[in-house]
């Protein structure tokens, strides 16, 4: 094991399935060296490589969407790198009525291993139209997967597996995470799409999150302890296939579940997950389920008005308190 930060595990796995498979190829808006992208992802690939597999392509999302895409359905393996989410509004066409559709409507007979690896989210002042979270839009489209991974570790071991899977995947980074450091295999471990992962053990409640708001929830629950509640935590990794089984086991032994994400509550993938537990766990329940998001407005410029607006680790915090009126010793 080695500790590397985020953007190195991803760099890592990029290379290596290059390495692996000449049909893996990577394309987008200033990857090659010496920029590397505009997080650095890609620095040095375009020099290994050659600039036949790592391509600079021009400012045109959806160009970059479609050639990917006939790349996928003729036999190669491509990673196409959109630089925000938001900009993925121009290539939505071909990610959602075309990449998402192909295997189906042709009875299976043709595949379409493409990756579409973009970022999200506030934190660095990026403004209304450079950090919006819309994860939730990508995963209410039959045919696309959807990963969102929160560590250094999930990141390398998610995007080997996207790579290899012979269906479209949005792969979703957080802007905020790149710097983060975590210990990561040096061995060739691939993870599996669409399995939650639970980070830390508890028995008063389970708090339920995904990508940045993972570390925020681990704050959370540090902070809850030292009131005597003890938090389970989930990171689902995966929005879709969304892993609800995992979630339905901790609720059977928590009784409480809170949802938090970035992304705002209205519509958020909180909502999807608070309807299958209270239809399939709902006897579980001893308290109504709490979800935790952005508020709904568009992202400020300013730092201060976008802290406002954006959740964190306190917002857990009160929603759990919210459920737990009275702290209770602690059970582990």
């Amino acid at each position: 094991m080695r500790t590397i930060r985020y953007r190195d595990a991803l760099r890592e796995a990029i290379r290596e399935e290059m390495t692996r498979d000449t049909s893996v190829f990577i394309m987008g808006e200033d990857i090659e060296d010496p920029f590397g992208g505009s997080y650095k992802v890609t620095k040095g690939l375009s020099t290994e490589f050659g600039k036949e597999r790592v391509r600079n392509t021009p400012i045109s999302e959806l160009a970059i969407a479609g050639a990917a895409l006939g790349a996928a359905i003729t036999g190669m393996r491509p990673i196409a790198e959109i630089m925000y989410l938001d900009f993925t509004t121009l290539s939505i066409d071909q990610i959602v009525n075309q990449a998402a559709k192909i295997r189906y409507m042709s009875g299976g007979q043709v595949q379409v291993p493409l990756v579409i690896r973009t970022q999200e989210g506030s934190g660095n002042s990026s403004g209304a139209q450079h950090g919006q979270c819309l994860e939730a839009w990508y995963a209410h489209i039959p045919g696309l997967k959807v990963v969102m991974p929160a560590t250094p570790a999930d990141a390398k071991g998610l995007l080997k597996a996207s790579i290899r899977e012979d269906n479209p995947v949005v792969f979703i980074e957080n802007k905020m995470l790149y710097n983060i450091k975590g210990e990561v295999s040096d061995k060739d471990e691939v993870l599996g799409i669409g399995k939650a992962n639970i980070i830390r053990e508890g028995q008063d409640v389970t708090i339920v999150s995904y990508s940045r708001m993972v570390h925020e929830s681990i704050k959370a629950a540090d902070s809850l302890l030292e009131e005597g509640i003890s938090a389970e935590i989930i990171d689902l990794r995966t929005i879709a296939p969304l892993d609800i089984d995992t979630i339905l086991r901790s609720v059977a032994k928590t009784h409480r579940l809170v949802i938090a994400h970035e992304a705002v509550v209205n519509g958020g993938i909180g909502g999807e997950v608070a309807a299958r537990v209270i239809k399939e766990g709902f006897d579980e329940l001893d308290a109504p389920i709490e979800r935790v998001g952005s508020k709904a407005s568009p992202l400020p410029f300013s730092p201060l008005l976008e802290k406002e607006i954006v959740c964190d680790f306190n917002d857990i915090v009160t929603a759990v308190q919210s459920i737990i009126p009275n702290a209770k010793e602690v059970t582990i």
